[in-house]
């Protein structure tokens, strides 16, 4: 029953995210390291906040010492890109993050990390699913005490040098001078050691939400979008405070509210960042996205000569792009980012840094950038809808989508179609829409990206109504 999606194995916390299987899916890898000649190098495994991550994490170590791989297992809850940038600083073949990111307090789950910090990819994920089916019970697994003290599983706390290598890449000095004061809102997750520690390095004015240890994540979904940042906006604007940033539960997604207390979505932030590095730090590239992610990049790759391109959802596209274009930036409208020279995958922790950067250099309000992009390149509104189906319309949604091509009848004038993840439908007024399967659960999700929000709103229903959606989640 352990199948990866886009954002690794998630499954509910009692029900098929249990010991034996996190041990199960522990001698997979195991076995796997031992077939392609890399159990020497050892692997290391993080947690975040969630119940029972750190039992998890444990769980796992004692499998690769009783199967003689040594499991460097970092001891205190910690952000996923640290997880990713000392499997590529240290050039480690894997790494295991549990965590179920921004999914409900119920599940939990694990992400599996490659070479070079990245995620890992279908083939990895394939080929880890042929080892699990072969895994023999019981699972072997040594006990804790002994396997320390033989040396097969080291506790640490690498964060200084993953701090330290983000304080490299950010202008400290300008920061300082410019005396921003900022409001995180970790979401009870694991954000906050990082983010403050390099602001308050910075010498930002700091204030902190929701900071403490709670597994059920204040009852709401650890994601930082709008419907979640009513506190984030209203300490903002009540302080008076900069920028108001928030992260998800294991800090690789960010979202942002200005000055004024509106919230900027991740594709704001996006591009708010690529142009930023284009027109201030003067760096030159392409950028990626996936395909629900917005096409305002395009607008502004095209003003400094650049390409966009856009790949499937999975931030392993995204960072495989990036590697293979020498691309500046890649993100996703879901949250996460990267930039160049920076990990493989995405953080929100270097996102918050060079945010509040750009607030220093510039010397401008997040809501006057804001706005002045909004005015040089226009605007699109997004819409995103999540629509449960019942488990035994699945074959007939794919048929209909997937082998039929079926589409409806819409106002707008269609450009083109696109089925490299799901359907995605391009109108000849630069609007779109992506219908597609949740890799993580029994939704089908439908972004619409418009020129004004009623025409997303009413491409939407139409989508709905064609395929007889059940209502939205």
């Amino acid at each position: 029953m352990i199948k990866f999606g886009t954002g690794g194995w998630r499954a509910v916390i009692g029900d098929e995210f249990t010991k034996e299987n996190v041990q199960i899916l522990a001698q997979a890898m195991a076995d796997k390291m031992h077939k392609e000649g890399k159990a020497a190098s050892g692997i290391v495994i993080g947690y975040d906040r969630r119940f029972l991550s750190k039992e998890a994490m444990q769980w796992a170590g004692v499998v690769f010492a009783a199967n003689g791989i040594r499991a460097c297992l970092i001891n205190k809850s910690a952000p996923t890109p640290l997880v990713m940038f000392y499997v590529m600083k240290h050039e480690l073949p894997y790494g295991m993050m549990v965590t179920a990111s921004h999914n409900p307090a119920i599940y939990n789950g694990i992400k599996l990390f490659t070479a070079g910090g990245r995620d890992a990819d279908e083939k990895q994920t394939a080929d880890v699913e042929s080892y699990i089916s072969k895994v023999s019970l019981p699972v072997r697994a040594m006990d804790y005490t002994d396997a320390k003290n033989e040396g097969l599983i080291r506790e640490f706390y690498p964060i200084n040098e993953y701090m330290d290598n983000i304080l490299d890449r950010i202008d400290v000095v300008r920061i300082r001078e410019a005396g921003l004061r900022v409001v995180l809102d970790p979401m009870y997750g694991v954000s906050e050691t990082a983010i403050k520690t390099i602001l308050l390095t910075a010498r930002c004015e700091m204030e902190t939400i929701h900071s403490r240890h709670d597994t059920l994540f204040g009852g709401k979904l650890p994601a930082p979008n709008e419907a979640a940042m009513s506190a984030l906006k209203t300490t903002v604007t009540d302080g008076h405070y900069d920028i108001g940033i928030a992260t998800d539960g294991d800090a690789d997604r960010i979202g942002v509210v200005d000055d004024l207390g509106r919230y900027l979505s991740p594709n704001d932030i996006l591009m708010i960042l690529y142009y930023y590095l284009e027109e201030y730090r003067h760096e030159k590239g392409p950028v990626v996205r996936n395909l629900c992610t917005t096409h305002m990049l395009d607008r502004i790759a095209a003003k400094y000569g650049e390409a966009c391109y856009e790949v499937p959802v999975g931030f392993k596209h995204i960072s495989s792009k990036i590697t293979q274009t020498d691309a500046l930036i890649g993100g996703e409208s879901s949250g996460g980012l990267t930039v160049r020279g920076h990990i493989n995958g995405k953080d929100g922790v270097y996102a918050a840094a060079l945010l509040v950067e750009m607030l220093a250099v510039t010397g401008r309000k997040l809501s006057e950038i804001y706005d002045g992009i909004r005015e040089e390149f226009g605007h699109f509104t997004m819409l995103e809808n999540n629509y449960s189906f019942r488990p035994e319309r699945k074959p007939e949604l794919l048929k209909i989508l997937m082998e039929d091509r079926a589409v409806p009848s819409f106002s707008y004038e269609v450009e083109k179609s696109s089925y490299m993840d799901g359907c995605k439908i391009y109108f000849r007024n630069g609007g779109w829409v992506s219908v597609r399967f949740s890799g993580t659960e029994p939704l089908l999700r439908v972004f619409c990206e418009m020129p004004q929000a009623a025409m997303a709103e009413e491409v939407c229903q139409t989508y709905r109504e064609f395929l007889s959606l059940e209502g939205e989640t």
